[in-house]
């Protein structure tokens, strides 16, 4: 468990100081074309009740047979975890009742899940790496859907999500902040999305997060936790942490006690509401599935699927530092998307001799801005990692100064195009004839002799000329070459 939080992590009550500790329950819908138990296909967005076999409508004498693709997503996520593999582990029956659960149970993992003990490291934007620790990650199937609305007085219910499978990546309550959290889910679905074992899609529910929230007096025994259900954004999770510790900080200084509930957050309000006091774990009579054998892996199969893992964001984080002298803030960012990282690798190794810190500038800063700004991911970028790159180089071998460069991105971004090519038609190359420059700078020097002499009492504001020689030459001279020109010329 993490030690005590930082002071500045704290919550202000009315009397005093409160800690906040979160625990998270992460429910992330497993990459596969088959569900956990049966051959029907998981993909997304089918008629209601089109991807549905026996085994998922619970017809009866219909046995489970598991799926060997699933096993092997939860094993690579546990490997992407450096968790614990548990080579026996065992599928339990969790009995309740719900109209989207045919069967009347769910079959999941209890005491003895598939992968154990991990951590996941933890960048926050003040530089900070936190470790989160993973308690266990479990496979169960997902329930069905009940859809409310059809019919003015009946509710329908749609199976096609019912036996889908799920990891429940359980953490420890290491979590000590709303930010915290956010970072936390955040890198745990950057690593799914490396691995390749679930798209991490939030809004078609892929991936949705139960968030155990609590406050203490610094130093003092954990709390009362509440349970906040099925948060299905990153930015929700950190307002639904923010909202329900503020709601027991009250409670409390009001001399209150926290009663341990579900709850729902409702993003419209700002607010968490009760939906159930919290079920402990003898009230779904826990069994082992007597129509599965316990699972067995062997040795072998886990090193050989150790030995297929991509290299995963810390890795490329280090290399990234090591490899091209990036900071670490700027690795981090570069990391956080595997997309991205391919991008910029893209732009930093295309051509002989690029600037690697160079390179994560214009992506960071030039891309990514302009993507934001647009709402666009980098799989929709309009500028390639080749026209990138051949940007860089127009500026690394004098063609073009970096001014030109910002109009060149974005006559790329809006027309496409070879930056070369472009810079050639429209005649954006800048001007590194020192005679050229020379006669523009005399002219100034000319009209403007008061300026000369604050110049010379000041040196500093032979910026000013330089300025206006830019102008003049429509910002295609050579500042530096400018520079040394007045500088020169003002015998400075």
């Amino acid at each position: 468990m993490n030690a005590q939080s930082k002071p500045s992590k704290y919550l202000k009550g009315a009397t005093g100081d409160w800690e906040v500790v979160v625990g998270m329950e992460v429910h992330a819908q497993v990459t596969s074309k088959a569900k956990l138990f049966s051959g029907a296909s998981t993909e997304f967005g089918g008629a209601p009740n089109a991807h549905v076999s026996l085994v998922d409508a619970a017809m009866p004498g219909m046995l489970p047979v598991i799926n060997a693709e699933c096993v092997a997503q939860a094993v690579r996520t546990g490997l992407g975890l450096k968790a614990q593999i548990n080579l026996r582990s065992v599928f339990d029956r969790k009995n309740y009742f719900y109209p989207d659960l045919p069967q009347g149970y769910q079959i999941s993992q209890y005491k003895s899940p598939i992968v154990g003990e991990g951590v996941v490291a933890v960048d926050m934007p003040d530089g900070e790496t936190i470790s989160v620790g993973i308690e266990r990650v479990h496979l169960e199937q997902d329930a069905g859907k009940s859809l409310h609305d059809q019919h003015p007085t009946m509710s329908y219910v749609d199976l096609n999500r019912s036996g889908v499978a799920l990891m429940e990546i359980v953490s420890k309550p290491d979590i000590r902040s709303a930010e915290e959290a956010k970072a936390y889910l955040s890198k745990l679905r950057s690593i799914l999305r490396y691995l390749g074992t679930c798209d991490g899609d939030m809004e078609k529910g892929s991936l949705r997060a139960d968030v155990n929230v609590s406050v203490r007096r610094p130093g003092e025994p954990f709390g009362t936790r509440c349970e906040i259900k099925n948060v299905n954004s990153i930015r929700f999770v950190g307002q639904a942490v923010e909202t329900e510790a503020r709601r027991q900080i009250e409670i409390l200084e009001d001399g209150g006690r926290i009663e341990q509930e579900t709850r729902l957050f409702d993003p419209g309000r700002g607010e968490t509401r009760a939906m159930r006091s919290k079920e402990e774990a003898h009230d779904y009579r826990y069994f082992p599935d007597p129509d599965l054998l316990p699972l067995e892996l062997a040795v072998e199969e886990v090193d050989r699927l150790r030995a297929g893992l991509p290299e995963l964001p810390d890795e490329k984080k280090s290399r990234f530092i090591s490899a091209f002298g990036l900071t670490g803030y700027d690795a981090s960012v570069l990391v956080a998307e595997k997309e991205t990282a391919e991008f910029f690798e893209a732009v930093a190794t295309g051509g002989a001799g690029r600037d690697a810190k160079a390179a994560a500038n214009w992506v960071i800063n030039d891309l990514f801005g302009r993507l934001n700004k647009e709402g666009r991911d980098i799989s929709a970028s309009p500028v390639s990692a080749e026209q990138l790159g051949a940007i860089l180089d127009l500026i690394s071998d004098g063609t073009i100064s970096g001014k030109i460069a910002k109009d060149l991105f974005e006559i790329v971004w809006s027309e496409g195009g070879d930056p070369r090519a472009v810079v050639e038609a429209r005649g954006m190359k800048q001007v590194t004839d020192i005679g050229a420059i020379e006669k523009v700078v005399d002219e100034i020097i000319a009209k403007n002799p008061d300026k000369v002499a604050q110049a010379k009492a000041k040196p500093q504001l032979a910026g000013w000329f330089v300025g206006q020689a830019m102008k003049a030459s429509g910002g295609k001279a050579n500042p530096q070459a400018v520079n040394d020109l007045i500088r020169r010329k003002l015998g400075l």
